[in-house]
């Protein structure tokens, strides 16, 4: 009583004016018990005026007289769930199949490793920007980007303007005739590399590219050796289900000649931060594993599947010494982390003050479209000249004149700047976040991509799988959908729309905070 009675007094004080208008009792000393009944009900009528701020002191109920136990301190319990920003868009009404219908056609027709999120799985109709609006017309705020794809916004203007009149004029013809807009694409793709990297392949997807990279690697260097880190995902095709390391993702075929070094993790990391015990494991396996010769290095530079894991600061440039000296090429896979997501720089790479020799990326540079690239030096290039190297679909001119809209956009809007200053603001509110709640044990990343990873215990750091589950499907309750990934699925991946806005990032938080304080 004593210690809620402090709490009230402070309230009322700010509240006196309208107080003492209702009742003229004093407020340096409790009630009286002859008056307590009438004052309850005087004080129940001051305080819901007041309520606002009396809740920030103190989560006593208005409907009943004061506990003599303490209350929490945790204001998110009691107060209303947190509620979308407004948005000025009408979904247009959907007559479609319903969600148990589709699901159970993909039961049917649809192969069975797929996999759906949620118990019960959204049936999404429709996409504005940075939101999805489910059958019912529902609206959800979209934090994970069609798995970090949508880079623009879904449907956004410009890039579907730019798909539409192309695809009036030519869908598809392949690169053995001649069309600009390959060309147009490929130019203002290699404009934003930096040094050698002139040269572009277009494909379809980054499992594709990836492929292809180490294809050109191993061709350049004439070695089979091909180096990759722990924890990392670079495809599902047959070829690069060798570079990814995550169990969860691979099927038990031969990987051929991959090697996966020690994962340079600041926070599970065995060395931390310090970059130096990660590369001379590299070394190590290339003195001891292979014939000290490599074809290359392939790696994220913020981990997406993995957990959004930002390597160890210094690290690249230790290791593309080192595979460089052992006649490999150095391959950076900005699959999720190109085209300004980070928002310190315009590549993943950049942030580690590297310039490697092969880039592959996906993902974001369609928006949407099933669209990749490699871009090499024409020096390695020159060796996919020994054959013939095509693409049926690769750089079509329906994709490449979306793709050169997406370039053009993300410039125009200025996505990059934007990045890191929604980034920044979503991460310093998640860190302070995490000094309220023991789950979470680590808050990384930069711009929007962005982990948040949940542990039982912070010293152990045991993932917090069940707790993770339960979050989950609480956000999605709230009208937030999020990521989720690392080897234990107990790291959400905040990865959305480069239209994201600082009101979204804190509708985010605040139904982050709101589930925790429920569990």
């Amino acid at each position: 009583m004593a210690s809620q009675w402090q709490i009230l007094k402070k309230t009322l004080q700010e509240a006196k004016p309208k107080f003492l208008h209702y009742c003229r009792i004093s407020l340096c000393s409790p009630f009286s018990n002859l008056e307590m009944a009438l004052k309850w009900q005087i004080l129940k009528k001051t305080l819901q005026e007041a309520k606002p701020k009396f809740l920030h002191y103190c989560r006593i109920s208005l409907c009943s007289p004061f506990s003599t136990l303490s209350s929490s301190t945790d204001p998110a319990t009691d107060s209303p769930p947190p509620q979308l920003p407004l948005f000025d868009y009408q979904p247009k009404p959907y007559n479609g199949p319903l969600a148990d219908e589709i699901l159970q056609k993909r039961k049917k027709f649809l192969g069975p490793s797929l996999f759906y999120y949620y118990q019960k799985p959204l049936n999404i109709v429709e996409g504005k920007m940075q939101y999805l609006f489910d059958e019912r017309g529902r609206r959800y705020l979209d934090a994970f980007a069609g798995i970090v794809t949508v880079s623009c916004g879904h449907c956004h203007p410009e890039v579907l303007n730019a798909i539409m009149e192309q695809s009036k004029l030519l869908q598809h013809a392949t690169t053995i005739y001649l069309h600009h807009a390959i060309a147009d694409f490929a130019e203002a793709l290699a404009a934003k590399m930096p040094g050698n990297l002139k040269v572009v392949y277009f494909v379809n997807s980054g499992s594709e590219g990836n492929e292809l990279a180490m294809l050109m690697a191993r061709l350049y260097s004439g070695n089979l050796d091909m180096i990759s880190l722990r924890n990392a995902y670079h495809g599902g095709s047959s070829s690069t289900i060798g570079l990814t390391a995550l169990n969860t993702w691979k099927y038990p075929i031969p990987q051929g000649e991959i090697h996966h070094v020690i994962n340079p993790d600041p926070y599970r990391g065995i060395f931390g931060s310090d970059p130096t015990g990660y590369a001379k494991d590299v070394q190590d396996h290339i003195e001891y594993g292979t014939s000290g010769k490599v074809a290359g290095f392939i790696s994220e530079t913020i981990q997406g599947v993995g957990g959004a894991v930002e390597l160890a600061p210094g690290y690249l440039k230790m290791v593309y010494d080192i595979v460089r000296k052992a006649g490999g090429v150095c391959i950076a896979d900005e699959v999720q982390t190109g085209f300004g997501r980070t928002g310190s720089h315009y590549w993943g790479f950049e942030t580690q003050g590297v310039i490697p020799d092969i880039v592959t990326m996906a993902k974001g540079i369609g928006n949407g479209l099933p669209l990749g690239a490699v871009v090499t030096t024409p020096e390695i290039a020159n060796v996919m000249a020994q054959k013939i190297q095509f693409n049926t679909f690769g750089g079509n001119p329906v994709c490449s004149a979306g793709g050169l809209a997406v370039l053009r956009t993300i410039e125009k809007e200025k996505r990059q700047e934007h990045c890191a200053s929604v980034g920044s603001h979503l991460i310093g509110r998640l860190r302070a976040l995490q000094q309220r709640y023991e789950i979470i044990g680590d808050v990384r990343g930069r711009g929007l991509m962005v982990g948040i990873e949940l542990v039982t215990d912070r010293k152990e750091k045991t993932p917090a799988k069940a707790e993770t589950a339960v979050l989950f499907e609480k956000l999605r309750e709230l009208g937030v959908l999020v990521g989720k990934g690392g080897l234990h699925g107990n790291v959400f991946r905040i990865k959305p729309p480069m239209c994201f806005t600082k009101d979204d990032a804190d509708f985010l938080v605040d139904g982050l905070d709101y589930s925790m304080s429920k569990l």
